[in-house]
């Protein structure tokens, strides 16, 4: 089990520097220092490995806990438990010490997923590589975008179409951040999750075969099977993070604020009140969502690929209504950032168009409950 006294320094530097990460665009360094030495990114790593052997909800709660802070943070910490997860389902056979590594704190991971080339569709690299003729090494040629960490993390989980050569199959290949070939183009500069570092990054190496997670063209069932459950709980966790923020922060501003003339808090006023009950019942109900899809990634069940297609697009789409309703009911204050409404709005936009979109899953979600294929 993890400390909570870890958690909550690790939360305590996280806010301490969100307004700073945020109107900057820097990596939230400090925090993600403070997260090297929690344990907390071996949370979900095997006990075996140097983990804490944690599961799906104790996974969710650190994550939303992290997002309540600072959404960079939480980003940041999400992206590499996704890529320890699949590190730990595939290791790669040229690495053995690699897992315990980012158990530790002492290599922090990342996914680059995503390519210009194919959008949001991140199962479908157009990136290549090719085995060389004594099928020693392999030559991975690949144009990224959106890679959290960019340039930070020590390890990139990098995905492109399989040494097979079949249309459709996908290798997954770790690259250190120390090996040659591997660079950020550009640095981000977005209107929310401003410090999360999501840069495009160019890949031209030539690597060892070994570095493969899996057998050859095991990365669309790695892709599938273990990074998108654990993507979508830990996103949805930050979209219900951020949104429970701006909950707190309207709460406490309509209670504080006064209209003098009337001699009234704002909270005396109805409207105030109805748009309140709704972001909250709305919270609520998007927590308990997540509780349950967390609870079926933990023992599948026959409803598990429907929790974990619905509950990102859900709780994205919650995120964006009730920041929405704290920027409308808080006003002004909000608007001119004296309350962490305003970022906490510009970050929940990010988690609905982050691949696979919300778009994207209530079309898979839609196809599963009618018994269509998902591709």
């Amino acid at each position: 089990m993890y400390s909570t006294e870890a958690l909550n320094h690790v939360i305590s530097v996280a806010a301490a520097s969100a307004d700073q990460v945020d109107a900057e665009g820097a990596y939230p360094a400090a925090a993600v220092d403070a997260l090297r030495g929690s344990g907390l990114l071996g949370l979900v790593v095997p006990e075996e490995a140097g983990g804490l052997g944690a599961g799906p909800q104790q996974f969710v709660d650190v994550v939303g806990g992290l997002a309540a802070a600072c959404g960079s943070t939480a980003m940041v910490y999400l992206m590499h438990t996704a890529a320890a997860v699949t590190v730990a389902a595939a290791p790669p056979p040229g690495m053995p010490e690699m897992l315990s590594a980012m158990a530790s704190g002492n290599a922090l991971g990342t996914l680059a997923f995503s390519e210009k080339g194919s959008r949001s569709h991140f199962w479908a690299p157009v990136s290549t590589a090719a085995l060389s003729d004594d099928g020693d090494t392999v030559k991975l040629r690949a144009d990224k975008s959106w890679v959290t960490s960019a340039g930070y993390a020590d390890i990139y989980i990098v995905s492109a179409g399989s040494t097979s050569g079949v249309a459709g199959e996908v290798d997954l290949y770790a690259l250190p951040r120390s090996g040659e070939g591997l660079s950020v183009v550009a640095p981000f500069a977005g209107m929310g999750l401003r410090g999360n570092a999501s840069s495009p990054m160019t890949v031209d190496a030539t690597i060892p075969v070994a570095s493969r997670l899996g057998a050859q063209a095991a990365g669309f069932g790695l892709l599938m099977e273990t990074v998108l459950p654990w993507f979508n709980l830990g996103n949805a966790a930050v979209s219900l993070g951020l949104a429970g923020s701006a909950y707190v922060a309207t709460i406490g501003h309509v209670s504080g604020a006064r209209l003098e003339h009337r001699d009234e808090a704002l909270s005396a006023l109805p409207t105030i009140r109805a748009q309140i009950a709704k972001m909250g019942t709305t919270l609520a109900a998007q927590r308990a969502y997540l509780r349950s899809a967390a609870a079926s990634v933990s023992a599948p069940d026959e409803e598990t690929l429907n929790h974990v297609l619905g509950i990102k697009a859900s709780a994205n789409d919650a995120a964006l209504t009730i920041t929405e309703s704290a920027m409308r009911v808080c006003g002004g204050a909000a608007f001119s950032k004296h309350l962490p409404i305003e970022r906490n709005f510009r970050d929940a936009r990010a988690g609905a168009v982050m691949a696979p979109t919300a778009d994207v899953l209530y079309d898979f979600y839609g196809k599963a409950v009618t018994g269509l294929p998902l591709f």
